[in-house]
């Protein structure tokens, strides 16, 4: 259960050469957690509708607290959930909860920078661990699903036709569910700016 936290990983080490927004990472979170449940059976997608298991392959996720408040969060009644609306549900401030996780484990740590001889401000700092090795190894060899959620939130380019693919279509659905989401996240964003610039215009005529 650790796609969701080398994402993190590879996130926050890309930070110097591209930033990632949060919302967009927090859904792209919400993805890796869903493709590591699938992977171990504990649920399965009909359709576009994710349905947890009756209790199988539940055992490696009692190990990491936030995968297993992400297998409490599914529906269990009939017709389920889409895979789109649970990105969004769980997707709420996900990063900041993956963020303080890492940090709690000691893999992050505080950076504080001093100005005049007193400390102004303080930055979280990835520590050389085995998880932060692993994510590296799993960056450098091209992973296809990582790969394909790093490109997914602008930390890797568009991948070539050489790039390993995914051909889980469990996965696919996943992923596909993960751009979908991410693009209507695009979209009211921008919605949003342009009606700042709208206001903004209305308040220069007013003479604001």
């Amino acid at each position: 259960m650790s796609t969701a936290r080398e994402l993190l990983i590879v996130a926050m080490d890309m930070t110097s050469v591209r930033t990632v927004e949060r919302g967009a990472l927090s859904l792209a979170l919400a993805g890796a957690e869903a493709i590591d449940l699938l992977a171990v059976g504990a649920i399965t997608l009909e359709g576009d509708r994710i349905v947890p298991s009756d209790g199988s392959g539940t055992d490696g996720v009692s190990s990491d607290p936030l995968a297993g408040e992400a297998l409490s969060s599914f529906v269990r009644q009939a017709p389920y959930e889409s895979v789109g609306n649970w990105l969004w549900r769980r997707g709420r401030n996900l990063s900041a909860m993956y963020t303080a996780a890492l940090e709690a484990d000691g893999q992050l740590v505080r950076q504080h920078h001093r100005r005049w001889g007193v400390f102004r401000s303080s930055e979280l700092v990835l520590v050389d661990s085995p998880a932060r090795r692993l994510a590296a190894d799993r960056w450098t060899a091209d992973e296809p699903v990582l790969a394909a959620l790093a490109t997914a939130v602008g930390i890797r380019d568009k991948r070539t036709t050489d790039s390993p693919a995914v051909t889980d279509e469990g996965v696919v659905a996943v992923l596909t569910a993960v751009d979908d989401a991410l693009s209507e996240l695009t979209a009211e964003s921008e919605r949003r700016a342009h009606k700042l610039d709208d206001a903004a215009i209305t308040n220069v005529r007013r003479g604001y």
